[in-house]
């Protein structure tokens, strides 16, 4: 796969974080990945993102396409030869757009499932919920910006989880390649997150006791990025992952 350089504009992107086992997420990944830990704890969580003017960097036009997107993923580390390197691990993705399903996984890394979204949001206030076509994904928050993390984060300052998520720019996800996972980062032109207050917030996935026990998974935070120029650039796959139950392709 060819993936040319894409720019475009993140209008609006909520970082929706869980705390979670260790053990419980090791389970769950592949090869080669391991939970990156914060506090002891493995990271997890959906990323609600809405892009706008969305157009490979060559085009001679300004303008774009848009879409709302949601990212179940963790936040893991590997060995590259002698190098240890970062990213997030991204089981599935949806999104509004049925372009992204046609060409995800054909002309730009990833498989993408349809999905209906349904957004509130202001200045101050936001509220996002999502349903999977195939029934088999759902997740919804409703939160409003607030000046400080919550209280039992791992993340002690926002300065913090600015970091780690700024370093978390390289995901990789399942492709139409049995055993391959295709890989994106992302490039931000600036970086500036907020902390929200969450009201209420759920996960098909997260929520579900098969997968997760009882105990082992707790939401943690969650922070808000806006207006953001960036770009998408496709990285080398990786070849011989053993995937889990847990993908829903």
């Amino acid at each position: 796969m060819r993936f040319p350089e894409v720019v475009g504009e993140i209008e609006r992107r909520i970082l929706v974080n869980f705390r979670v086992d260790p053990q419980i997420v090791s389970n769950l990944l592949p090869a080669p990945f391991r939970p990156q830990l914060v506090g002891g704890f493995a990271v997890a969580g959906i990323c609600l993102i809405r892009l706008g003017g969305l157009r490979p960097r060559l085009s001679p036009f300004p303008w774009g396409l848009g879409s709302e997107n949601a990212a179940h993923r963790f936040a893991v580390e590997w060995d590259d030869g002698d190098t240890q390197r970062t990213g997030v691990y991204i089981p599935r993705r949806d999104t509004s757009s049925r372009m992204n399903t046609m060409l995800g996984g054909r002309v730009f890394p990833g498989l993408h499932h349809l999905a209906r979204f349904n957004v509130s949001e202001s200045a101050h206030r936001l509220a996002v919920q999502f349903a999977s076509r195939d029934g088999l994904v759902s997740a919804a928050v409703a939160a409003r910006v607030s000046d400080r993390v919550p209280t039992g984060s791992v993340f002690a300052t926002v300065d913090e989880a600015s970091a780690f998520f700024q370093s978390g720019s390289l995901g990789y996800s399942p492709s139409r390649c049995p055993e391959c996972l295709e890989g994106l980062e992302l490039r931000c032109e600036t970086w500036h997150i907020e902390p929200l207050e969450v009201a209420t917030v759920s996960s098909s996935w997260f929520d579900d006791p098969s997968q997760f026990p009882p105990g082992s998974i707790h939401f943690d935070s969650a922070f808000l990025i806006r207006s953001i120029s960036h770009s998408w650039v496709g990285r080398p796959v990786i070849q011989g992952a053993r995937l889990t139950a847990l993908i829903v392709q």
